[in-house]
């Protein structure tokens, strides 16, 4: 089990940092949105190009329509000396001024000086292969047909069903996009994966053998040499060979495969081929609790049935606080152990709006605890930023809502600041405590005790996907616009609660914004006091 506590200490900086430079399109949506007006920008030269280019065709073929009438005019003879002198003069003069004109040179080069321009906002080769990774991630997680997410259809495979999530607008995949998103499986020697996605990419660009489109960089060719190797690899050689052999058919004279093809019927000769068994999906992040998450993630509502639940409620509470008099808070009770408490409509639509705003501007790669480090990991798929409560009203008014509702002491340095988090494509985090699990965690800095509790506010509304999953207990929390969800992370005698650990789930479909408030045990001695059982 990973016991990682959720990382970046935003009381310990004295100074938001710079403006991140444009980077990690993918770990974000907000950066997903800015690169759809890159692509505008992108669009609006092409269309110039287009535009230009199709005015300079048609000159072109004004060009070419008047010359040929002159060809096919019996009575266009050259023994007429203005005939003869015009095609002098065309063959001098206006053939080389068509076939070397600069005026494609010109128009190539606005196309390419439009995309300089734009070129340091887009996608690098990490973000093609983590959305790649993505998409493989919502296919685990959510058990997605394969087939259907090419065709864009959000499925699961092999169950009659209604789909997890139905666009507007149906998109299906191109055979290079299955092939690259095969392609990155393949190259970290993930044949789980590889082959599903490469199998799709074979039979897509079967259907279209022959045509061509400008934009793809991969071919059928490619696609059945990865193929092959990779049912090689998984132990099926007779498949491996049938898809080699079919590769020398379009590729007759390419030796590599040939050898291939060579090796592989040897091996089933001497009948030492491996038996193809059931591919077994890797799990790169050794993750003990990969089926319960998945479950949980997968499951409608997120509670079991009601009536195993009686001790549940909603209610109106004002936790003793002037604040709340006037305008109680809506409770509901989501869990009893570990606690775990949903209140609803905390936050308005335009409070939401303003701490997004704020945001934006300084949202950087998520972190993790890594002993004593922070770094990046792929099981946290997000970027954050941190805001004082200084920085906006909007801010300064939310922590004092926080405080009512759970009777803690917000004020520095018993708390961290507000974490305002955007979740990327397929974005998740994987289970983990809030809590640090080691007096080495970066958390014991601030000098002010381990997290004792955490409020998390969802700022958006998601399509599909994106629950709170408590692992060990067994139970997941949709996400509900506005609402903040509450728990504690350590019980009375100050010991971490194993409860908690909590996850994630992929983002399906949607923008999914949460701002978190972890509050730290020193300074609610008397706000939230030992027990008289010593196990409590």
């Amino acid at each position: 089990m990973r016991a990682l506590g959720a990382l970046g200490l935003g009381a310990l900086l004295a100074l938001l940092p710079p403006p991140p430079a444009p980077a990690e399109t993918y770990t974000a949506m907000l950066s997903v949105r800015r690169a759809l007006g890159s692509e505008g920008r992108l669009l609006r030269r092409l269309r110039a190009y287009l535009r230009e280019e199709s005015a300079r065709l048609r000159r072109l073929a004004r060009f070419y329509e008047k010359v040929q009438a002159l060809h096919q005019d019996p009575k266009a003879s050259v023994d007429n000396p203005l005939l003869a002198f015009s095609l002098i003069k065309r063959l001098h003069s206006d053939w080389p001024n068509v076939v070397y004109s600069d005026e494609a040179t010109e128009n190539t080069q606005a196309l390419h000086a439009g995309f300089k321009e734009v070129e340091q906002e887009l996608p690098g080769a990490e973000d093609l292969d983590g959305a790649a990774r993505a998409l493989m991630r919502l296919q685990d997680v959510y058990a997605l047909s394969v087939k259907g997410m090419a065709n864009g259809v959000f499925q699961r495979a092999g169950a009659s069903r209604p789909p997890l999530y139905s666009p507007s607008r149906r998109v299906s995949l191109s055979a290079d996009d299955c092939f690259h998103v095969g392609k990155v499986a393949y190259d970290t020697g993930d044949y789980y994966h590889s082959i599903a996605w490469l199998e799709e990419a074979v039979g897509l660009f079967r259907l279209s053998y022959g045509s061509w489109n400008p934009e793809d960089r991969s071919s059928l060719e490619d696609a059945l040499d990865h193929l092959a190797f990779s049912y090689f690899m998984a132990g099926n050689i007779s498949h491996a060979l049938s898809l080699s052999r079919e590769f020398l058919h379009y590729d007759p004279s390419n030796q590599r495969v040939a050898r291939n093809v060579a090796k592989y019927e040897k091996l089933l000769e001497m009948g030492t081929a491996a038996s193809a068994g059931p591919l077994r999906r890797p799990n790169g992040t050794h993750l003990q609790s990969r089926d319960t998450y998945e479950e949980l993630c997968q499951r409608p509502g997120g509670q079991p049935a009601s009536e195993h639940l009686p001790q549940l409620h909603c209610s109106y509470e004002t936790n003793g606080s002037p604040y709340l008099l006037l305008q109680p808070a809506k409770k509901e009770m989501v869990q009893i152990q570990p606690y775990v408490a949903l209140y609803h409509d905390f936050i308005s639509d335009t409070e939401a709006e303003t701490i997004k705003g704020l945001a934006g501007p300084w949202l950087q790669r998520s972190v993790v605890a890594s002993g004593e480090k922070q770094q990046k990991a792929e099981y946290r798929i997000s970027k954050s930023a941190w805001l004082k409560d200084t920085t906006d009203p909007v801010v300064r008014s939310l922590e004092q809502r926080i405080a009512a509702i759970t009777g803690l002491d917000l004020r520095p340095p018993y708390a961290e600041y507000l974490q305002v988090v955007n979740y990327g494509l397929g974005g998740h985090y994987e289970p983990h405590f809030d809590h640090a699990t080691s007096r080495k965690s970066p958390l014991y800095r601030m000098k002010s005790g381990n997290r004792i509790a955490t409020v998390m506010i969802y700022l958006s509304a998601v399509e599909a996907g994106g629950s709170t999953a408590f692992i060990y207990a067994n139970f997941s929390v949709p996400v509900v616009k506005n609402a903040a969800l509450f728990w504690w992370n350590l019980r009375r005698n100050g010991d971490g609660d194993g409860d908690t650990l909590h996850a994630g789930c992929p983002v399906l479909a949607g923008d999914k914004w949460v701002a978190n408030k972890w509050i730290h045990e020193h300074g609610q001695e008397f706000r939230r006091p030992c027990s008289t059982d010593p196990q409590d």
